[in-house]
């Protein structure tokens, strides 16, 4: 019997996708779960669950350190949000499920891997273009590209019938999807952009109204652009995480409620808390703008757009977010120092930043008498770089002569 490995999370679409693989293709149908952080609770059970289902086996992959150094600290150092908003979180997670995913495969000798995503969304495309990069001669199964299921109720309804127990109801039908960098939360009644999302919905982030009524400092200290420091104490990347996500949730801060373009040609609205994250890409931001300067501080805003599209788009695997990474990296060697910030009611504030690799000089900085800067250089710069404006006012005004210029 052929194998096939699925991408199992346990939740509606993968306990589903488990059982029609055996119907439709009559393959020995290996789960391969990955641990990115989504909580004990999610993985609780999981392999009684899968075997119960019909799995012959079970990998559950610890990905969480790899998850982190690997994919959500390259994000951070570029400084990557996808239209000004989301975090990545969904992104950034599918390229290192796919690697492990390709990784059982080839040990178990699988001819193909299948995936839950939908036809509609993002998560096609990224699954599937990370394992064409990894291993172009597997085969690829999209159900929900092929079967007759055409919607959520629809695939509630199968796991009803087959005695499969799902987490969703068709009451409260909006998928959720959670790693150590965010939760996400679609469709149902998320679908209408003018609903506001309950606030019984998140998980990560309380509401204003009950985070605590004083500030709160916090510290990020960083090593060529990666965090390592939380209040002078050095925490390996999956700790350091944890608990910033923790801080930043108890003072509400994480939240982003965007309607995005999708790479298939649709818009979708999104619901995300990245508690952590935000504090971290607010604090790495901070810093670089106290250590990089201005033309590297530029270019890397229109790298930072590039990359988070090439993340959005499934394309981590590809040359081009290689070679953005190598320009990022260049950037982060003076990327050092410590972030102070003040947290309150979703608000985040910069306190103060320091850094022995700073460019910042007070001396030259000053409003005071300096020895440093003579302000008449002003006066030529001003003269040579206001030149093409004056060039132009003269052919505006042809009988204007240089003199009364």
């Amino acid at each position: 019997m052929a194998k096939v490995v699925l991408a199992y999370s346990g939740g509606l679409d993968t306990s589903v996708i488990l059982k029609w693989l055996q119907e439709k293709y009559k393959y020995e149908v290996i789960a391969m779960a990955a641990d990115v952080g989504q909580g004990e609770g999610e993985l609780a059970g999981l392999e009684e669950k899968a075997l119960a289902t019909g799995a012959s086996k079970v990998y559950i992959k610890d990905l969480r350190r790899e998850f982190v150094e690997d994919f959500v600290f390259p994000t951070l150092k570029a400084g990557a949000v996808y239209e000004g908003k989301y975090l990545l979180g969904t992104a950034i997670a599918r390229p290192v499920i796919a690697k492990a995913l390709v990784e059982v495969a080839r040990k178990e000798g699988a001819e193909a891997v299948a995936h839950g995503a939908t036809g509609k969304g993002n998560d096609q495309v990224r699954f599937e273009l990370a394992v064409k990069a990894l291993a172009p001669d597997l085969k690829i199964i999209a159900p929900w590209r092929e079967w007759n299921i055409r919607s959520r109720a629809d695939a509630i309804d199968y796991a009803r019938e087959h005695g499969i127990p799902v987490p969703v109801t068709k009451e409260k039908p909006y998928s959720m999807d959670r790693n150590l960098w965010h939760l996400s939360y679609e469709g149902g009644v998320l679908e209408d952009p003018d609903a506001e999302p309950q606030e019984e919905m998140f998980l990560l982030t309380r509401p204003l109204e009950e985070t605590p009524d004083k500030p709160l400092y916090v510290e990020i200290g960083f090593e060529q652009g990666i965090p390592v420091t939380v209040d002078g104490k050095k925490h390996d990347p999956v700790a350091l995480l944890e608990k910033l996500n923790k801080i930043a949730g108890e003072y509400g801060i994480g939240r982003v409620d965007l309607v995005e373009n999708r790479l298939v040609g649709m818009k979708s609205r999104g619901v995300y808390e990245t508690p952590g994250g935000t504090l971290l890409m607010f604090a790495h931001r901070e810093l670089e703008h106290l250590t990089l300067d201005r033309q590297t501080l530029h270019f890397k805003e229109l790298v930072a757009s590039k990359y988070a599209e090439l993340v959005y788009d499934g394309l981590w695997f590809s040359n081009l977010r290689q070679a953005c990474d190598a320009f990022v990296n260049s950037t982060q060697k003076r990327v050092n120092g410590k972030v102070h910030l003040k947290l309150y009611k979703g608000y985040i504030i910069v306190a103060g930043r320091s850094s022995a690799d700073s460019l910042y000089n007070p001396e030259l900085a000053t409003f005071e008498k300096d020895d440093l800067y003579n302000q008449k250089d002003a006066e030529g710069f001003i003269n040579l770089f206001g030149l093409p404006l004056k060039v132009q006012a003269m052919l505006n005004s042809p009988t204007a002569s240089p003199e009364e210029e």
